[in-house]
């Protein structure tokens, strides 16, 4: 058992350092050592609004207006995080869709209303070009998201 796990860290830590090797630095790069998976974050998020954390997945999304956001795919089919940036402080490049980032930030919680999921998913159509009924949102949502603070991401 310790001979396993001993070996999942070391390769974990391996593969951090080769990320850090071949990737690109956005905002104030990555400094935790621990890694928290998307699912856990999705599944016991109130344990972590407010703290810092990190995240690893590939990157299955970018804003298309000002690289503001992305989302981070999860470990379970279709899960994934969004993580949001201050608009100009970090810009990730649409290029980065497709390719393994590791992503630090802290975690925020959103409580909406039917009409702030509206109005927030009317945007996100805007930005991406697409269409958008809103008649397609019945109710509230609340969500967590990543206030993004850094970024390593490979092969940019």
């Amino acid at each position: 058992m310790r001979k396993t796990v001993a070996l999942t860290l070391t390769a974990l830590m391996l593969s951090l350092s080769v990320v850090s090797v071949m990737a690109k630095t956005f905002g104030d790069g990555v400094i935790l050592e621990k890694m928290t998976s998307v699912s856990e974050l999705l599944e016991n998020g109130d344990a972590y609004v407010g703290q810092r954390v990190q995240v690893r997945g590939m990157i299955v999304d970018v804003c298309a207006s000002r690289g503001c956001w992305v989302y981070v795919a999860g470990e379970k089919p279709f899960e994934k995080i969004r993580v949001k940036v201050k608009d100009g402080e970090i810009v990730f490049p649409l290029e980065a869709r497709g390719i393994e980032a590791v992503v630090e930030g802290t975690l925020e919680k959103f409580d909406l209303s039917r009409e702030e999921v509206i109005q927030r998913k009317r945007h996100h159509a805007e930005e991406q070009g697409e269409e958008f009924d809103p008649s397609t949102v019945t109710g509230g949502e609340t969500f967590f998201q990543i206030r993004g603070l850094g970024a390593l991401i490979e092969g940019i």
